[in-house]
């Protein structure tokens, strides 16, 4: 009896102890106190996200680096210059990859008659070594005659009649035709004259531009289209005078109440004086007025109605007479709305109606197309304001969290860069005109 007694007792005691190894192993198990089941993995706050794959697209705020934002983006509104002076610098366009030179060879009285550039140059070459390849479809015909020249000349004459571009390789004895080619530009060294030429070259809707900014130069790649039109923005700079280059500021506004901004009160705050202009648009007005009204004023009468916020700012040139365009978006510091706007611009600084103005037109335009612009004649230190373009411009969706009094608001400052002799420019890279100097310049002839 003592004996099934003790079996007995030993045997709860080891009951015990493994009961209490089993409490000892779950109390060490984590207790969750919910779970989610989402797409049918169980995520807890031990979990791993796990994230659907993306297709192998570039980043997007690697697609918004770029060193000519910091250039572009920016404006020292404390210390802007209404006119400017630069020396004159070449601008020389090269094109690259022309491969070796042709052998010195001798051409006479060839002619020609509604033949490819390729069939052409094979009759110019038969007899020789040299074959011809075309790398791309060319459809264009060429006829002529040459009496006499070397082959390099001949070559590149053909080829030019046909809009083509040929490299020759030595090694294998080819001639490479194709539509398009590389060209590098050796820019000057001040600032302002390479952004209207990049501006001018976003104007002609010329892409893909590779910018050196440490040896300024520029590379590009095109047809003989785009040859053609950077051939002549560069032949155009050389020739100006002046480049007239735009200060922008865009805001979105907020009304304070239900109304909206009371434009009117412009005039009793600035006098009517100082509003010089008035044009209406499609959508929206354009004023133009004096220095009175700058980026500082302005706020302040903004904000006595509403709240301002800063969405973009930056700077673009042009040379004088051409087209450039500043994109909102680009000099964004997020994502909005309104950063699909582009404004366009075609300026000329001369004459008007016997007076020295800057004839502008202004352009707003979307990817859906053009909203509203503006002729804009206006002196040299004369301001724009661009007001009534209401954000819901912008809206896509049927319904918007987004006051229908809110607006666009863009003030635009245009400048004048003046080109001169290397031997007459003042020292120092871009000096701006003021006191008598700047007097001067407003009274000479153009």
């Amino acid at each position: 009896m003592i004996r099934q007694l003790y079996s007995l007792f030993i045997i709860l005691i080891g009951a015990g102890l493994f009961s209490g190894c089993t409490q000892q192993t779950q109390s060490d198990v984590p207790q969750y106190d919910t779970v989610n089941v989402v797409e049918n993995f169980v995520i807890d706050e031990n979990s791993v996200p796990i994230f659907p794959k993306k297709a192998a697209l570039t980043t997007d705020t690697a697609q918004r680096f770029s060193i000519e934002l910091p250039k572009r983006c920016q404006v020292d509104w404390d210390n802007q210059t209404i006119v400017s002076v630069v020396p004159e610098e070449p601008i020389e366009m090269v094109r690259l990859g022309t491969g070796d030179e042709l052998p010195d060879l001798k051409v006479t009285d060839y002619e020609f008659e509604q033949l490819k550039v390729k069939d052409a140059l094979n009759k110019l070459l038969d007899g020789t070594d040299i074959s011809v390849i075309e790398d791309t479809n060319l459809t264009e015909t060429v006829s002529g005659s040459i009496s006499s020249g070397t082959l390099a000349d001949s070559v590149e004459l053909i080829s030019k009649m046909g809009r083509a571009y040929y490299s020759y390789d030595a090694e294998f004895g080819e001639i490479h035709l194709s539509d398009r080619a590389k060209w590098m530009i050796k820019m000057p060294k001040n600032e302002s004259i390479i952004m209207a030429l990049l501006d001018a070259m976003h104007g002609a809707d010329v892409r893909n531009l590779l910018v050196d900014w440490q040896d300024k130069t520029l590379v590009f790649e095109g047809n003989y289209q785009t040859e053609r039109e950077v051939a002549k923005i560069i032949s155009d700079i050389a020739s100006k005078k002046y480049m007239i280059a735009w200060d922008i500021d865009v805001y979105r506004v907020y009304p304070r109440t239900d109304n909206p901004i009371i434009w009117m009160n412009l005039l009793p705050a600035f006098g009517t004086n100082n509003i010089k202009m008035s044009i209406p648009g499609v959508v929206g007005r354009a004023l133009v007025v004096s220095p009175e009204i700058n980026t500082k004023t302005l706020q302040e009468f903004l904000y006595q109605q509403s709240n301002v916020v800063l969405i973009s700012q930056g700077t673009f040139v042009i040379p004088n007479g051409w087209q450039s365009r500043f994109d909102i978006g680009q000099c964004s510091k997020e994502d909005r709305l309104e950063t699909d706007l582009v404004i366009g611009a075609t300026g000329k600084y001369g004459d008007y109606g016997g007076k020295n103005k800057i004839d502008a037109k202004i352009v707003l335009r979307t990817s859906n197309g053009e909203l509203s612009s503006f002729n804009i004649p206006s002196d040299i230190g004369d301001n724009y304001v661009i007001i009534g373009i209401p954000t819901h411009s912008f809206v896509t969706t049927p319904e918007t969290l987004i006051s229908p009094f809110a607006e666009l608001v863009v003030f635009m400052s245009p400048r004048i860069i003046s080109i001169v002799d290397a031997v007459d420019a003042p020292a120092g890279q871009d000096v701006p005109l003021v006191g008598d100097a700047l007097r001067d310049f407003l009274t000479a002839d153009m």
